[in-house]
């Protein structure tokens, strides 16, 4: 594959068929249902089978296809068991690896950007990719003066095929829903739409890995890579020594590996925006990889991929947060309700009874209660079930809350973070590290 399949309309036809390949398996289901074939097993063959062809056109596509698979990958804890085990294959599979595109398409990006005394530069480089994700792929290289070098380099035409993609999924937002059940997609594809330019400029994204990678610079925990050289479709940062990826934690980790490596991401998930200013929101697995220790114990985690960085007003997570969920946590109702309204999560003409409000975010703020809090599929998947089915009494809460815009990026990641601790099923310290790094939560008596 020389780029990434760019032709419109090819690529508009195959995800337009993905809502129909799942309506046409239903009907057959039925038609099988009814000739007596047990339903359980109907809706789990028909579930395996759209999974397969969902996550396979999606990861074929790359683009903003693939983008759209992985993000929807953190959210796979939240699923129902019998729509999960079917889909957690193929979800997994999107989180680490796509199809590679040929070496010489990389050389002659690499001539054209870097000039054409790269070589002189870049002493050496891997014939086949390391690594390939959504709108680029990953190389091992030598640099002049003696240091491996990753070089990332975007697909041809990735910027196309992205816009293409999210207007397309954007539109047929409606019909891909059923494809996953509690999940709204429509807000994750328009959030994805507008972070996409960023997510395309290489100098933005070599900005704030500089800025992270001198921030972790003298960790012991968190290892950030340094950025080497960047072009406009080109990034060339330090070698990662890395054995695996989150993923494979989560697919075979150990009691005390899922609690170690989960610690380690959710404290840098939180400490991120004190030490830069920025919250990095690109939280699926396959960015966060597992750097082994030399003593062969639990090692450190190294962080990649800073294209999708939230850039935060006051260069740190908002107080009102912190705040809110300090008094959610102690139970104060009425100073909750009137905290929410005041940053616009209430709009001023909703009436909402503060009890029933308590009563719906609680269960969000367990995590803080208690000294190691354990996040599990089990739990997530009662948070979502309780606010997307009609029948609960918080759902009617949930419909009346409002995500004001200067929130979002923070909602999705933290979201998408509290999925992948769910599905790493681990302990961790959640309350101390709000009170280390997330302002306002710290009782200021």
């Amino acid at each position: 594959m020389a780029d990434l399949p760019r032709k419109a309309v090819r690529r508009t036809a195959r995800l337009a068929a993905l809502p129909l390949g799942y309506a046409g398996r239903k009907t057959v289901g039925l038609g099988r249902r009814m000739g007596g074939a047990p339903a359980d097993a109907v809706m789990t063959e028909i579930q395996q089978r759209t999974a397969e062809q969902l996550f396979r056109t999606l990861g074929e596509l790359k683009g903003g296809a693939m983008k759209f698979g992985q993000a929807l990958s953190v959210f796979e804890a939240a699923l129902p068991e019998e729509v999960a085990g079917p889909y957690r294959e193929q979800l997994t599979k999107l989180q680490d690896s796509a199809p590679p595109m040929p070496t010489q398409t990389v050389r002659d990006i690499l001539a054209a950007e870097l000039g054409a005394d790269w070589k002189e530069r870049l002493v050496w480089l891997d014939g086949g990719p390391t690594a390939s994700a959504s709108i680029g792929q990953v190389h091992r290289g030598r640099w002049h003066d003696g240091r491996d070098v990753a070089v990332k380099v975007q697909y041809p035409g990735a910027g196309d095929a992205l816009r293409s993609d999210l207007r397309q999924l954007a539109r047929l937002g409606r019909t891909i829903g059923p494809l996953f059940p509690g999940i709204d997609v429509k807000p994750l594809i328009d959030e994805m739409q507008a972070r996409a330019e960023d997510e395309l400029d290489y100098a933005l994204e070599a900005e704030a890995q500089r800025a992270f990678a001198a921030a972790y610079a003298d960790d012991r925990e968190i290892v950030v890579p340094p950025v080497v050289e960047v072009g406009p479709t080109v990034l060339v940062t330090e070698w990662l020594d890395s054995t695996s990826s989150l993923a494979k934690v989560i697919a075979e980790g150990t009691p005390e590996e899922r609690d170690h490596y989960g610690e380690l991401f959710a404290r840098f998930l939180f400490s991120g925006p004190s030490r830069t200013g920025m919250l990095h929101a690109d939280p699926h697995p396959g960015n966060f990889r597992i750097i082994p220790a030399d003593d062969g114990g639990l090692g450190r985690l190294g962080v990649l991929d800073y294209g999708a960085v939230a850039r935060l007003p006051d260069e740190r997570l908002p107080e009102s947060i912190g705040i809110l969920m300090r008094l959610c946590a102690t139970g104060d109702a009425d100073r909750v309700l009137e905290g929410l309204r005041a940053e616009g999560f209430v709009r001023e003409k909703i009436k909402l009874d503060a009890q029933l409000l308590m009563d719906y975010l609680a269960p969000f703020v367990e995590p803080t209660l208690v000294e190691r809090f354990r996040f599990s599929r089990e739990w997530m998947r009662a948070q979502f079930q309780r606010i997307n089915n009609p029948r609960e009494p918080a759902y009617t809460i949930a419909i009346k809350l409002n995500l004001p815009p200067s929130y979002l990026l923070i909602h999705r990641t933290w979201v998408g973070g509290i999925g992948v601790l769910s599905q790493l099923d681990a302990e961790a310290p959640f309350r101390d590290i709000l009170i280390d790094y997330l302002p306002g939560f710290a009782d200021p008596s």
